[in-house]
């Protein structure tokens, strides 16, 4: 009677154990299929989307698609025109180039010229006033070598500074002679001009 009395009980225990096994077996699947849930409707959508390739197998991610051959022309046509761009522009530089060459080029020889015309124009200058200084010399010891009343009547018709200057030069007895010729106006205003050049000499 007591062993008939156990045997319920272990089976109340046998069926409790298999209802928790049922309810987590349960609770797992309801898991499973919430988290599952979003997942395969997207894949359900992505099947559905029309001009989407297959997904890949293996896990492996979609590859890009390849440009189509009008694709590569146009592109091909597009760099051989940059390229034929760039050729013109270089070619545009190169003859600037040669244009400022030439330029330098005429450049440098009017430099020349003008170094070889002003080189001409000091020796002229200077021959100029070397005749000059030998004709001035020259008048000078024609005066002195005149008599001094014939010397004294030509000065006094000279301009004050132009006679001055003759006098300066001469030999101081044929200065003198000319001088005694003189009017007295014109023998003053020569003696101030000569004063004023003796005057402007730097003294030590």
């Amino acid at each position: 009677m007591a062993k008939a009395a156990k045997k319920p009980k272990g089976l109340r225990r046998g069926g409790t154990l298999m209802m928790l096994a049922v309810l987590l077996i349960g609770s797992a699947a309801v898991r499973l299929g919430l988290e599952a849930g979003p997942a395969i409707a997207r894949e359900v959508a992505s099947l559905k989307e029309p001009g989407r390739d297959e997904p890949a197998h293996k896990g492996e991610p979609r590859g890009e698609s390849m440009p189509s051959s009008a694709e590569l022309q146009t592109m091909l046509a597009a760099f051989q025109e940059r390229e034929q761009a760039l050729a013109a522009r270089e070619a545009e530089i190169q003859d600037r180039m040669k244009a400022l060459e030439i330029a330098d080029q005429a450049i440098n020889k009017k430099l020349v010229a003008l170094e070889q015309a002003e080189e001409k124009l000091r020796a002229t200058l200077a021959l100029a006033d070397g005749a000059t200084e030998s004709d001035v010399t020259r008048l000078t010891t024609v005066y002195e070598q005149m008599k001094p009343k014939e010397a004294a009547a030509l000065f006094e018709e000279m301009d004050p500074a132009f006679a001055a200057g003759f006098l300066a030069r001469m030999q101081p007895e044929a200065a003198a002679g000319i001088m005694a010729g003189l009017s007295p106006e014109a023998a003053y205003t020569i003696s101030v001009v000569l004063a004023g050049r003796n005057g402007a000499v730097p003294k030590e």
